[in-house]
C-alpha cells in the first residue's frame, strides 16, 4: 500500500504480525481464519500461527498419541521499524530527528542518495524531521513530516528531497556591485533563486557535479535597503521546498559576511552554533515535560536555568535567533 504526499511517499512493506489474516498468509497472530488442528488433518490439539504467518502444528495431536511434541511454537512479533530514503548533498551528513530528538545520522553517497534505518520503535504517531549540512558548514532548512508507524511492520518514507543550502558573500553590498549567492544541492539539478525586493526576481542556475551552485547577482536593479534571498531545487520532476531565507542590505559599502562558526550560543540546543527552527522544535518537544539529563544541562547553561522549558526560554531563543 502506498500513500502519496507533497515530497515523499509512505509504503508499508509487510503486514505480517498485525493479527489480521490477509492474502498470501495462512494466518496472522490470533487470526487463524477458522482453521484448527482437525482442519489440518490432526485429531486434536491447539493450532497456532508462526512469526512467518504460517500454521504451527507442533501442538496438534494425531491418532491416540500424546501431545504433539516439538515444544515451543510460541508467537514472536516481528520488529517495528522505519526506513528513510532520499536525496541531499554528496558526502554530506544527514541528521534524522524523532519527536525533536536526534535519532540517527548517515553520510550521503557520491550520487547524493541516502538511506536511514530506525528500528526498535513502538507502533504509533511520530514527528520526524531531517536536515543536512553542506561542505561549507551551511545548514539546510528543516524538513518535517508526521508518520504513523504500524506495529510489527516496516514503514518506508521515500522521495525525501532536502532543500538546498544558501549563503551570501556580503551582509551589505554597495548598490551596483554584485553579491554572490551560493549553496549546495544535488548534482546537476535546476536551482531557482529568488531575490526579494519591491519586485521579486527569479534566476535559474544549474548545480555542478558536486551539487554546488553560484549566482553573481547585479544589485543595480535593487533599491537601497534590506533584501532577502532563498532557493529551491528541481530534479527529474521532483521539487524541494524553499531553503532558509538569508538577508542582506543594499547600501553604500561592501561588508563581507562571516563564515559559519562552531561556537556554542545561548539558545543553541543541538550544538550547531545556530539558534533556529531545529532548536525551537527541541524546546517545543520538552515544553511542560520533565527534562532529560542532557536537556536539563543545556537548559541550565543556555536558557534561563529554572529546570523547565517555558515561554521565558522561547523568548531567549528569539533574542539569539540566527535562522
Amino acid at each position: 500500500m502506498a500513500v502519496g504526499t507533497n515530497n515523499f511517499r509512505i509504503e508499508i512493506l509487510t503486514l505480517c504480525g498485525n493479527n489480521i489474516k490477509e492474502s498470501g498468509e495462512q494466518c496472522d497472530g490470533s487470526d487463524l481464519a477458522g482453521a484448527s488442528c482437525t482442519s489440518q488433518g490432526y485429531t486434536g490439539g491447539t493450532l497456532s500461527c508462526s512469526a512467518s504467518c504460517t500454521f504451527n502444528t507442533s501442538a496438534c495431536t494425531s491418532g491416540g498419541g500424546g501431545g504433539g511434541g516439538g515444544g515451543g511454537g510460541g508467537y514472536v512479533a516481528p520488529a517495528t521499524s522505519t526506513i528513510f530514503n532520499g536525496r541531499a548533498y554528496p558526502k554530506s551528513t544527514v541528521t534524522l530527528l524523532k519527536d525533536a530528538q536526534i535519532a540517527a545520522t548517515t553520510v550521503v553517497d557520491a550520487n547524493a542518495n541516502f538511506s536511514i534505518s530506525l528500528s526498535g520503535l513502538s507502533g504509533g504517531s511520530y514527528i520526524f524531521s531531517v536536515y543536512s549540512e553542506d561542505n561549507k558548514g551551511n545548514r539546510s532548512s528543516l524538513l518535517t513530516f508526521p508518520v504513523s508507524v504500524t506495529s510489527g511492520a516496516t514503514t518506508t518514507i521515500g522521495g525525501i528531497f532536502i532543500a538546498p543550502t544558501i549563503a551570501v558573500d556580503k551582509s551589505e553590498v554597495k548598490i551596483g556591485d554584485n553579491i554572490a549567492i551560493f549553496g549546495q544541492s544535488t548534482p546537476t539539478s535546476e536551482i531557482t533563486i529568488s531575490v526579494n525586493s519591491a519586485e521579486e526576481f527569479f534566476v535559474k542556475k544549474m548545480s555542478d557535479g558536486s551539487g554546488a551552485y553560484l549566482l553573481n547577482f547585479d544589485t543595480s536593479v535593487l533599491e537601497m535597503g534590506q533584501h532577502n534571498t532563498k532557493s529551491k531545487a528541481a530534479l527529474n520532476g521532483e521539487i524541494t521546498s524553499f531553503s532558509a531565507t538569508i538577508g542582506f542590505t543594499v547600501g553604500t559599502k561592501n561588508v563581507f559576511a562571516q563564515l559559519p562558526t562552531k561556537v556554542a550560543l545561548r539558545g543553541d540546543l543541538n550544538n550547531d552554533s545556530r539558534v533556529n527552527l531545529i532548536d525551537f522544535s527541541i524546546a517545543a518537544y520538552w515544553y511542560k515535560r520533565v527534562l532529560s539529563a542532557e536537556i536539563s544541562a543545556k537548559e541550565t547553561e543556555r536558557l534561563n536555568s529554572d529546570g523547565k522549558i517555558d515561554l521565558i526560554d522561547f523568548s531567549i531563543m528569539a533574542y539569539y535567533w540566527t535562522g
